[in-house]
């Protein structure tokens, strides 16, 4: 199979370095950080109506981006640096930017069918990885330490339709916190003209980098560290194509959650949980996928949904809203094909779901009760019916406006190296949800027929 995506035409290649004043900075990798570090990339693409010329765009629209960019970076160093791991001595892995480091930048223009990547049918996952950027490669130093780049980013045109802000990053350098709120202050900066200032100003916007608040409880990081290490893989392997997949997306609106939420308390064993809405989506999405595969498992086969859960808050002591980083505790469900299968699947699924946030989120021990058992209880899933979910209502990208308004569509490319599924804000139902699937055009179809059949059978 080939091991390139499709492309877009490259227009230029470039780095954009933080402003000339910006001061090292070093940050270790704690436990949160450590456990990603052979995770695959994670992709994000935000794509925007913006009907302009190539002319334009290259000599008005793209100078005022870069300059919004070099500004941006000067409170986001880390996404500028790289993250250092040793190979042959006890040191453990740090990010480190130093003055030279740089984030690339490709710059792009497509002839693909702008309103066709923006729609929610199944679309040819292929064609999106025109608009992803790789990470530059891992370069070995003179220490024999191995330097990983952890940020790349392309802007590909589509002229006169719009165009498309891509993200790839290191997950080991920030979770979607972080990320997130380098692309809203990038946005605030764009938007007002290059004004940096507006970072500093507005707390919803300043990353925090206190490492030392973090806690370690019962030696995590270096536990984490001596796990990693063992391995000889550096980087996580490419992503092959084709990847005879699709991508599609599916809308609950804020009835249909409620809808949804009125079931699983009516159904429920035990109704005494809270159904959220990112408890009764996950639940859906859960038993619509397990009814739409015919015969891909016995009833008694286990299946595992996993997610991530935000430790900022849950931490003693607590760490900031704003601290940059990964700080992700990961909650692990599991129940019987059948059950997923069965009339009441849903409400079980739910109550699993609700039970597991129960166990490990508001555990009375901590968030991070049994955290030294996860990577090994997450390796025997490995092979198994294993569901994900990447992202989380919490995170609205569709409010994101460099200058240009709100975006046309989010995609979460990402999903296509595992069994995921995205979820986000609806752009265009208010308490809505949009999720992401990549399958097989032949699992998308059954499981849209049984999506939208189910939603009447509410």
């Amino acid at each position: 199979m080939a091991d390139h995506p499709p492309s877009a035409a490259v227009l230029e290649r470039c780095t954009i370095q933080p402003p000339p004043h910006a001061a090292e900075l070093t940050l270790p990798l704690v436990h949160f950080d450590i456990k990603w570090l052979h995770f695959h990339a994670v992709h994000r693409l935000i794509f925007f109506d913006l009907r302009c010329s190539k002319s334009h765009f290259l000599q008005s629209i793209l100078p005022q981006f870069k300059q919004s960019l070099i500004q941006t970076l000067s409170h986001f160093l880390p996404l500028a640096g790289k993250i250092v791991r040793p190979l042959n001595s006890g040191r453990r892995p740090y990010s480190r930017f130093a003055a030279g480091d740089s984030v690339s930048l490709t710059v792009a223009e497509s002839d693909l069918d702008f309103a066709e990547l923006t729609g929610n049918h199944p679309r040819a996952a292929d064609d999106f990885y025109a608009c992803v950027p790789r990470l530059p490669p891992a370069e070995r130093t003179s220490d024999n330490d191995v330097v990983l780049p952890v940020l790349a980013l392309q802007m590909t045109l589509f002229p006169d339709h719009g165009v498309c802000l891509g993200f790839t990053n290191h997950h080991a350098i920030g979770d979607a916190s972080s990320v997130v709120r380098f692309i809203k202050a990038w946005a605030t900066v764009s938007k007002h003209g290059g004004d940096a200032k507006l970072i500093g100003e507005n707390p919803q916007l300043l990353p925090s980098f206190d490492r030392a608040a973090v806690a370690d409880p019962d030696g995590l990081d270096s536990y984490y560290w001596n796990l990693m290490k063992q391995s000889r893989a550096v980087e996580s392997p490419p992503v092959s194509f084709p990847l005879n997949k699709h991508r599609a997306t599916f809308v609950l609106t804020a009835d249909d959650v409620q809808r949804l939420k009125h079931h699983v308390q009516f159904k429920s064993s035990r109704p005494e949980l809270r159904a959220t809405s990112f408890t009764v989506a996950c639940a859906f999405v859960w038993v619509c996928l397990a009814r739409a595969e015919e015969a891909a498992a016995d009833d008694d086969e286990t299946e595992y949904l996993c997610f991530a859960a935000d430790c900022r808050g849950r931490l003693q002591p607590p760490l900031p809203a704003a601290y940059f980083g990964n700080c992700l505790a990961l909650v692990k469900v599991e129940t019987a094909h059948g059950v997923l299968r069965g009339g009441g699947g849903v409400a079980a699924a739910a109550t699993s779901i609700a039970e597991a946030i129960e166990k490990t989120v508001n555990n009375e021990k901590g968030i991070l009760e049994g955290a030294e058992e996860w990577p090994k209880e997450f390796g025997k899933m490995i092979g198994k019916r294993l569901f994900g979910v990447a992202g989380s209502p919490r995170f609205d990208l569709y409010d994101v406006d460099y200058g240009w308004g709100r975006p046309r569509k989010f995609e979460s490319p990402s999903i296509d190296s595992d069994t995921s599924m995205s979820l986000c804000k609806s752009r265009d139902f208010e308490g809505g949800l949009e999720i992401g699937l990549s399958r097989p055009i032949q699992v998308l179809d059954a499981f849209a027929a049984v999506f939208y059949q189910s939603l009447k059978n509410l």
